[in-house]
């Protein structure tokens, strides 16, 4: 029974008994007097009884003195059954009233002053709520933050990995909360707040979870979504409140997740500054700006979209630090399979470092993920340690999807989606500037038929020329493939030839990787109504765009021409390692290397996969993202679709 339902009962208690006593002193203070049965006779028969009001068990009445009218009075009898009485009282002339059985005394008082009761409780309720405040009733502009609990489990320093930088920066803020005075007699300060920037799952929220579990002062924690409600000024009043409770603990932290649901660019709707969710920044932009830094009141907000954010709310002042919580590079992947694997029992043949490796582009939440996959999956599979198969079938469920056993085929649709995998790996085999293949299959998967897998070396930072126009060419060749086996085309090179487009636009429009120089073409726009949100508009002539439109188409020509001379020229490797996908569904990169060298005599091996056995993966060093490409071949779903919906976890 909760509070609130023990407030309400409490007090129609009180109500119900306070009638109860009003209704029992009515009751006694009456000067009816008790008669036996045998004196009303007798007073019946000397004509001293005025009147008489039969009831249901008991008989009221009126006794009338006939020497002196003071000493009359009212009276009370049993009403015991004497058939006599009716006749007896009528040759007595006496009036007689009856009136039928009411109900009982409780139950026509709970019938008058239950709908008072109840209105009057409701009343007192509501009044109590709204002068309470918090979270009840009526308290709309009340901030909804809440406070961290000391007690449980805490989430520390140690338990976040892979954003060592981010870590550093925040752990200043906490030691100021610890020892203010390091600070302040070198005459610096604490910045008043702090923005975390980064992709989603990278660790945003992880790190405010380890600041609070790190310094010792009261916590606050809110949503943006928290502050804006339907009703007109609610906002304001919230971060009002927020900031107030915020001084009387200081210091303190208050973190708001996703404040880009508050803070977004003012001007980017259509009602004007009246707009509340304008008036909740505007008066968030006052409270930043507003407390002095001795009060100890440290903002800390986390977005995925800076972008879209107010310039006000980022200038110096109101958030002094930016951190960007970036996805981490192959030494904080390893850190975190480490910190996620603690708790993990582990088979001696798992290797974390080439997990590490075989995992570029994923985020700390994925890597979590994967790592609950695989548990997930060796606990199905009745095993008593998570084994390295279990993270690399966790792996490929993650990035590629899961295995569609169920699917049927036709043979001729295995042989197309085995000759455009083949295609694809032959491809990238040949063009030394493309990524060492990691694994081909044509399982199907998620809502590809097959799939064409490769993993660089080391992450990589920037994207060279002569790599791109590599991708390109690898791109088509699952199209050129497919031509010079079946003799025909299919919807399933879709999805390629829309990657190796969008590749060879942005080679021409972004990155100055043409015959048309180092130009930058195209203007973005920043439409008010949309928030912020991009479009492209052309900001140079029709025979620029004609200019650019021939560059593209250069360059997926050339690279179609490439994987043309390729395939033609290893036919024979193309046919066989079709033959050996039908036969086993999947090989990874080694076997397929290995296939070539035996056929062509040709030595295309990386060197990374050197001296390394079927099915293992190489240790490599790296810096920043870099994410696996993936080619795939896409089903033919009613009505078709191009290409592969596949989703990779970056696309350059």
């Amino acid at each position: 029974m909760n509070s609130t339902f023990r407030s309400l009962l409490f007090w129609i208690i009180i109500f119900g008994v306070v009638v109860l006593l009003w209704h029992t002193i009515q009751t006694g203070t009456s000067e009816t007097q008790e008669l036996s049965f045998s004196e009303f006779l007798a007073n019946v028969e000397d004509g001293q009884v005025e009147s008489v009001t039969m009831k249901e068990g008991e008989i009221l009445g009126r006794y009338k003195s006939s020497q002196k009218p003071e000493k009359d009075f009212d009276f009370r009898t049993l009403h015991p059954e004497y058939p006599d009485l009716a006749p007896k009282l009528y040759e007595a002339e006496i009036k007689i009233t009856a009136e039928k059985p009411k109900e009982s005394p409780a139950l026509a008082i709970f019938l008058t002053w239950g709908p008072v009761l109840l209105i009057v409780g409701l009343w007192i309720f509501f009044m109590r709520q709204f002068q309470a405040g918090g979270n009840k009733a009526l308290s709309f502009g009340k901030s909804k933050a809440k406070l961290l609990n000391t007690g449980g489990k805490k989430v520390t320093f140690d338990d976040v990995a892979g954003i060592e930088e981010a870590k550093a920066e925040l752990a200043e803020v906490v030691e100021f909360l610890k020892e203010p005075q390091k600070f302040q007699k070198l005459g610096g300060r604490i910045p008043k707040g702090v923005l975390l920037m980064g992709a989603p799952g990278t660790g945003k929220t992880l790190l405010a979870r380890a600041i609070a579990g790190e310094a010792s002062v009261p916590f606050f924690s809110i949503s943006g979504s928290d502050f804006v409600e339907m009703f007109v000024g609610v906002g304001a009043s919230r971060v009002r409140d927020l900031f107030d409770q915020g001084k009387k603990n200081a210091p303190c932290i208050i973190f708001i997740d996703e404040i880009d649901a508050v803070g977004r660019h003012r001007g980017a709707g259509l009602g004007g500054g009246h707009d509340e969710r304008e008036q909740t920044l505007n008066q968030l932009l006052v409270e930043m700006d507003g407390f002095e830094t001795n009060e100890g009141v440290i903002l800390i907000a986390a977005t995925n979209r800076p972008d879209v954010l107010d310039p006000a709310l980022q200038r110096p002042g109101r958030f002094d630090r930016s951190i960007v919580v970036d996805r981490p590079d192959i030494k904080g992947r390893l850190g975190i399979l480490r910190v996620h694997t603690k708790n993990v029992p582990l088979s001696g043949d798992v290797d974390l470092p080439v997990l590490a490796r075989g995992t570029p582009g994923f985020a700390g939440a994925d890597l979590a993920n994967m790592v609950n996959e695989a548990a997930l999956i060796a606990a199905r599979r009745d095993k008593k340690q998570v084994e390295m198969e279990d993270f690399e079938y966790a792996k490929d469920k993650v990035v590629m999807g899961v295995e569609r056993k169920t699917l049927v085929m036709t043979d001729e649709e295995k042989e197309n989606t085995a000759f455009h995998e083949a295609g694809h790996a032959l491809v990238s085999a040949f063009v030394p500037t493309c990524d060492p293949l990691h694994k081909v299959t044509i399982i199907p998967r998620g809502r590809a038929l097959g799939l064409t897998m490769q993993l660089p070396v080391d992450d990589r930072l920037t994207l060279r020329q002569a790599w791109l126009e590599g991708q390109v060419a690898m791109l088509m060749g699952g199209r050129v493939a497919e031509e010079l086996s079946q003799g025909d085309v299919t919807n399933g090179a879709g999805n390629d030839i829309m990657r190796a487009t969008q590749l060879a636009r942005q080679m021409v429009c972004d990155w100055g990787m043409s015959r048309l120089g180092p130009l930058s073409l195209g203007h973005k726009d920043e439409p008010v109504f949309l928030g912020r949100d991009y479009v492209q508009r052309s900001d140079y002539s029709e025979d620029t765009a004609v200019r650019i439109d021939q560059e593209v188409d250069r360059i997926v020509s050339e690279g179609l021409e490439k994987a043309r001379n390729i395939l033609s020229e290893h036919r024979k490797v193309l046919d066989a390692l079709a033959h050996e996908l039908l036969d086993r569904e999947s090989l990874d990169g080694y076997e397929i290397y290995e296939l070539i060298e035996e056929m062509t005599g040709q030595d295309v091996m990386p060197p990374s996969l050197k001296g390394k056995g079927p099915g293992s993966e190489p240790e490599a060093g790296g810096h920043g993202p870099s994410p696996p490409a993936v080619t795939a071949e896409e089903e033919e779903p009613e009505p078709p679709l191009t290409g592969d919906s596949l989703p990779s976890p970056a696309t350059p």
